[in-house]
């Protein structure tokens, strides 16, 4: 009887100790985050800072990496079987992740899908799921120097179509002598971007995200490349030198006289300048619109915590926190926070109604598996119609759509 007693305890003390060591392992868990960027901000670190005191236990080992390096990074230990935790991205790379089983698809209940601008979930879908949650969020419209379309005796009014965005500039030109429009055509992804403004603009699209068809083929790329094109002749010199921070410093420099950017553009220009942002012009086949861009934040595969790193993940893109966030950093709107938040930053302001209004009439980035493969084949059928290489617009969209097959 007293071996059985003592077999007993031993068993239960035992029982407790796997318990307690269970236990141990759970709470002690180290999140390995990676964010892209190069820098944390405070937003995001205050909730990193609340979910560990909430988790103890659980460490986040934060590594804010350069966006050069970042992406491939990440990629790079997924595919290597010694993936992140999380990581904060561009909505691009999903698809490609999701197609390779490196990240775990995100459930967004219906009822917080109503809560998020229009567009903003197509550009983390793909194959019918969410791989990631939306947490940074951009579109753009053109600024104008009011002081040179003065001084070349025109009224300072947004232009409202392509062919009154095209005679300002001309007529910059041909009176002041300096580039009527910043144009970016190098290689470099914004090129791609830039252009994809003017095709949401244009009633056009690169690929349909429900079919995952090619559509880029179509008269509204036709126009839209044509223009492009058309603007060469009004823009600085040698387009294909430029990315959009470069033509952002012509601008500062009133060397350009209007350009497109994000609602941070306004706080990068000199105090002296007087501007005024403005709608993207509409094309003759569409209405005002934008890219709608997104980065978001993935959790991968293969950690053995996917579920702490899917809390984490889901805290920072909480409503209120994601409101820190954009609010200081001065992005567009990701969510509509005036149903759920009082008076928020861009309610009754002129300025952000610009970059609010043309999300409806805006497009997603468009997802492939091969991203870089894709910016490289859009810049290429910019950069002819730029330089006059590789035959007609009609030609160029369709090389260019037909070898996006291979990475769809």
């Amino acid at each position: 009887m007293k071996l059985n007693k003592k077999l007993q305890r031993f068993s239960l003390l035992s029982a407790g100790l796997f318990l307690l060591t269970g236990l141990f392992q759970i709470q002690a868990q180290e999140l390995k985050f990676v964010m892209c960027g190069g820098e944390v901000r405070a937003a995001d670190q205050k909730v990193i800072d609340a979910f560990k005191a909430s988790h103890p236990g659980v460490k986040v080992d934060m590594q804010a990496v350069p966006w050069g390096t970042c992406q491939d990074k990440s990629m790079t230990l997924a595919a290597a079987g010694d993936p992140v935790s999380l990581a904060y991205m561009g909505s691009r790379t999903l698809k490609r992740l999701g197609k390779n089983n490196l990240i775990v698809p995100v459930t967004i209940p219906e009822k917080d899908q109503g809560k998020y601008q229009p567009g903003i979930l197509k550009t983390v879908s793909s194959m019918g799921k969410f791989w990631g949650f939306p947490h940074a969020f951009s579109t753009k419209a053109l600024f104008i120097n009011c002081g040179l379309i003065e001084k070349a005796g025109m009224q300072c009014v947004g232009p409202h179509t392509w062919e009154g965005m095209y005679q300002m500039a001309k007529t910059v030109k041909d009176k002041l002598g300096i580039a009527g429009v910043g144009l970016v055509a190098k290689d470099f992804d914004n090129t791609m971007h830039q252009f994809l403004n003017y095709l949401y603009s244009n009633g056009g699209q690169v690929i349909d995200p429900d079919t995952n068809k090619v559509t880029l083929n179509s008269p509204q790329t036709v126009e839209t490349l044509e223009f492009y094109g058309k603007l060469a002749s009004v823009a600085q010199e040698g387009p294909t030198a430029f990315e959009r921070s470069q033509v952002k410093d012509l601008f500062n420099d009133e060397k350009v006289a209007m350009y497109i950017d994000g609602p941070w553009g306004g706080g990068q220009h000199k105090k002296t300048l007087k501007t005024i942002a403005v709608p993207i012009p509409a094309g003759p086949s569409g209405n005002n619109g934008t890219l709608l861009i997104t980065d978001s934040i993935a959790v991968f595969k293969g950690t053995g915590h996917e579920d702490v790193a899917m809390e984490l993940a889901r805290a920072l893109s909480s409503g209120n926190a994601q409101y820190e966030l954009d609010s200081s950093w001065g992005l567009t709107p990701i969510m509509k926070y005036e149903t759920f938040i009082d008076n928020p930053y861009y309610v009754n302001s002129s300025y952000w109604k610009v970059f609010v209004d043309s999300i409806g009439s805006g497009g997603p980035e468009p997802m492939f598996l091969e991203y870089k493969s894709v910016e490289s084949l859009m810049n290429n059928m910019i950069q002819g119609i730029v330089m006059g290489e590789g035959g007609s617009a009609a030609d160029l969209v369709a090389t260019a759509a037909a070898e996006l097959e291979e990475f769809k």
